[in-house]
């Protein structure tokens, strides 16, 4: 069977019988091609042997995943929370907010730190996206982009640009200058092009390349000063809601994670998915490496947080309660990675002890859905954004 991914459907003549009906734009090996359904369909029965049919081939592709499942089971010989056991519990835990940025019209939907420890990029459904200096709360730059809820941003590793997009299906790049009254969108560079919206972005470890995901399915990587496509990733079958590049230098591999309940992992120069984890029962809307690269977590729609450690293929913990009914819209490690931070639909944050899986703090301060949340890259403070407009910085 031929590996496809639907992206988006136009009308025009097919690429294999030219006549005029509705086209699916489909990627076989890679390259674009538009075939109608009907000419899908056959191209995909010409790969069955004698006997297979589409049915046979669903119920041998279920009976190897359940041997999968069988062979991890082998490996689940103990609890993380069990190991965790002899270690001493964290002692008392006291955050409070201790900034707060007012700026924004509408719901904040992403935010970003710059290295410098300092700035912070965020964007809105309000069209703005700003650049804020956390210590004072001043606002260092604005820019409207040509469309509503701005869904992703991203600060550059140099600290010299920011990435966002959105509703307008593009990641767009705006350098930044010290001239405070410069207009950054006369500098704007369209970088990426997706069939449906941008989902998430993040600069790889220089300024030069970009990954993005998008409601199209997909994931891909950019040539930020040639806008050249460099390498796309398919094997979602829903939107991409969110992914996190590895946290090593050289790392080579992100998470992704979506609608279809899967986070995957993708090894960004073959564009192969090298691990998949589907424990989730709903929309996975945010993933996050565990500092040491080994591991990843997950905040998701049905109202838990689990972690999967990728040496041992399995998920290891689930953070929940039975009192939190809502959803985890995002998630961060702290620096140690002792703690997890996830914020949720109910306007609540909570910290949550990796390893022993219990809650060690609650959070409240927003008075609407909390839709982002970010450790500082010096681990001293964490920001979260939300649907009350603010941002707000907790140490």
């Amino acid at each position: 069977m031929c590996d496809q991914t639907f992206l988006a459907i136009t009308f025009g003549p097919c690429d294999n019988c030219s006549q005029n009906k509705p086209l699916m734009n489909i990627y076989l090996k890679n390259e674009p091609i538009n075939y109608c359904s009907l000419c899908v369909e056959l191209m995909a029965c010409q790969g069955l042997a004698k006997g297979e049919t589409t049915n046979t081939l669903k119920a041998e592709s279920e009976s190897l995943k359940a041997k999968l499942e069988e062979e991890r089971a082998k490996l689940h010989d103990v609890e993380l929370h069990q190991v965790a056991e002899k270690i001493e519990a964290l002692g008392q835990f006291v955050m409070k907010t201790r900034r707060t940025l007012k700026g924004h019209g509408n719901k904040v939907l992403c935010m970003d730190w710059c290295r410098d420890k300092r700035r912070i990029v965020s964007s809105s459904q309000d069209g703005k996206v700003i650049v804020w200096d956390a210590y004072t709360t001043n606002k260092e730059h604005a820019v409207t982009m040509p469309c509503t809820w701005v869904m992703a941003c991203a600060y550059a590793p140099s600290g010299c640009a920011v990435a966002c997009g959105g509703l307008d299906n593009k990641c767009s790049v705006y350098p930044l200058s010290l001239d405070k009254n410069e207009n950054l969108a006369a500098k704007k560079k369209s970088v990426a092009m997706h069939t449906n919206y941008l989902s998430s972005c993040s600069f790889t470890n220089s300024d030069m390349q970009i990954l993005t995901s998008s409601g199209d399915g997909t994931c891909a990587l950019w040539d930020v000063e040639s806008g050249q496509l460099l390498q796309s990733f398919h094997g979602h079958s829903a939107d991409v809601l969110s992914l996190h590049l590895a946290p090593s230098e050289t790392g080579n591999t992100f998470v992704s994670g979506g609608c279809d309940k899967k986070a995957n992992v993708w090894d960004m120069r073959s564009g192969q998915n090298v691990q998949s984890f589907e424990t989730h029962e709903s929309d996975i809307n945010s993933v996050k490496y565990y500092p040491s690269g080994d591991a990843f977590a997950t905040g998701s729609d049905d109202a838990t947080c689990r972690l999967y450690d990728l040496r041992a293929d399995r998920e290891v913990a689930i953070y929940s309660r039975d009192s939190i009914i809502f959803g985890a819209s995002s998630v961060d490690f702290s620096l140690s990675g002792r703690l997890l931070f996830a914020g949720y639909n109910d306007y609540s944050i909570n910290v949550w002890d990796v390893l022993k899986g219990t809650r060690v703090a609650i959070l409240f301060g927003h008075e609407n859905r909390v839709s982002t949340v970010r450790v500082s890259p010096d681990g001293t403070a964490f920001c979260s954004g939300s649907w009350d407009n603010t941002l707000r910085i907790w140490a």
